[in-house]
């Protein structure tokens, strides 16, 4: 997910290249964003319209009450985004989704209270690309501060693949996932630590690789999820159902230990500090400067700095840079750099500029990421090949 930056509103930092049909919103340069809103709040709905109104690279075509009047107007009107309460009545949100993505797969952003944060999960489960946090308060003037975060992510989903994202939420593994070649590490040092940074498209991305690690990972995983406060918590819990290793938010002054995944919690940024031997998590206020957050480039060089050759770096589906610089460092002290496959991810920013930067030793479908990981961590001696990833990428 992308972080709670605020750009002017005027400010276009995304991929402005064109997308065709099957790989994006379909989308042209200079070309209006359609979105259609809805919400069963009167009062969310006209403030939501007035302020994307306000941005000349965005058409609200629509608003509609519930999900079933929404459901119409998609299919009739065809949006490039949708917005979308969870709670409403005749037809919530959930139902409103799983109709959606088998009939016309569209990016949706939920837009929800923190109150909310475990069936927002599901509704991400369901196909929706991305959310934000509204006041508690039903009606409130503060749903105004919500603008640039939300503005922002409508103009990112130009660039997600709704068949990918639907791909992941059917849990289908790509057949081409199956022939890449192998790569050998050679005689460089196992792990001992694995970092891993995501933004949109990350939540269903970190838990595909996550519930697929052992449970005897000799590495602790530090994770940065682009994310607001008030949902990591929720996340952490709902990944640590379905996976063997031990998933949760992250605390300050915590100690990583091996078989343990810790997510850093929205609001904070984390470090990797102390010694090889000794390691702790520093947690770190974010600032009203910072473009990411949780900051993954942190987060990696932190890693990179305590354990040199023996970080594992790792970088998912995500719009911006975020992770390029984490990766150079971690690279530029020996360690080990993955990035996912644009065959996979939902949006191939950040691994792209990863790749580009030349210090990603792999990459590979999100599906093959967690056996790469695990080589990566073995004990010196054992077998150091895994299928589904190939060489290190050149950039181009």
């Amino acid at each position: 997910m992308p972080s709670p930056e605020a750009p002017h509103p005027s400010e276009d930092p995304l991929d402005r290249r064109p997308s065709g049909p099957t790989t994006g919103t379909g989308l042209m340069d200079g070309a209006r964003v359609k979105v259609l809103i809805i919400d069963d709040s009167a009062y969310n709905r006209r403030v939501l319209r007035r302020m994307l109104e306000s941005e000349p690279s965005i058409e609200v075509v629509e608003s509609a009450r519930d999900g079933e009047e929404g459901l119409k107007k998609a299919l009739d009107l065809s949006p490039d985004v949708v917005t979308l309460d969870l709670e409403m009545p005749k037809m919530d949100g959930f139902t409103f989704l799983r109709i959606l993505m088998n009939r016309r797969p569209t990016p949706v952003i939920v837009v929800s209270g923190k109150a909310d944060s475990q069936t927002t999960f599901l509704a991400m489960e369901l196909g929706a690309i991305d959310f934000v946090a509204k006041p508690q308060n039903q009606i409130s003037p503060d749903l105004y501060g919500i603008h640039s975060e939300l503005v922002k992510k409508i103009l990112g989903a130009r660039m997600v693949s709704m068949d990918k994202v639907c791909r992941l939420t059917r849990r289908e593994v790509p057949r081409s996932a199956e022939a890449v070649a192998p790569l050998s590490t050679g005689a460089r040092r196992e792990g001992r630590i694995v970092v891993v940074g995501a933004s949109t498209g990350g939540p269903t991305a970190l838990q595909t690789v996550l519930s697929r690690l052992p449970g005897d990972l000799p590495a602790p995983v530090l994770v940065a999820q682009h994310m607001p406060a008030g949902f990591t918590k929720a996340f952490a819990e709902r990944v640590n159902k379905v996976c063997t290793l031990e998933v949760r938010e992250t605390e300050n002054l915590v100690l990583p230990r091996a078989g343990q995944v810790l997510i850093t919690p929205g609001g904070f940024h984390a470090r990797v500090s102390g010694t090889r031997e000794r390691p702790f998590v520093k947690l770190e206020r974010t600032g009203p400067g910072d473009r990411y957050v949780p900051s993954v480039d942190r987060l990696f060089q932190s890693a990179a700095e305590v354990f040199g050759a023996e970080a594992v770096g790792v970088v998912l589906t995500g719009m911006g840079d975020d992770g390029r610089h984490g990766v150079m460092e971690i690279r530029r002290l020996g360690g080990q750099t993955l990035a996912e496959s644009e065959e996979t991810a939902v949006i191939f920013g950040m691994p792209r500029e990863a790749i580009q930067s030349g210090a990603i030793d792999a990459q590979a479908p999100v599906e093959r990421l967690a056996g790469e990981i695990v080589v990566r961590c073995r004990r010196a001696g054992e077998s150091s090949t895994v299928p589904g990833a190939e060489r290190r990428a050149s950039g181009s």
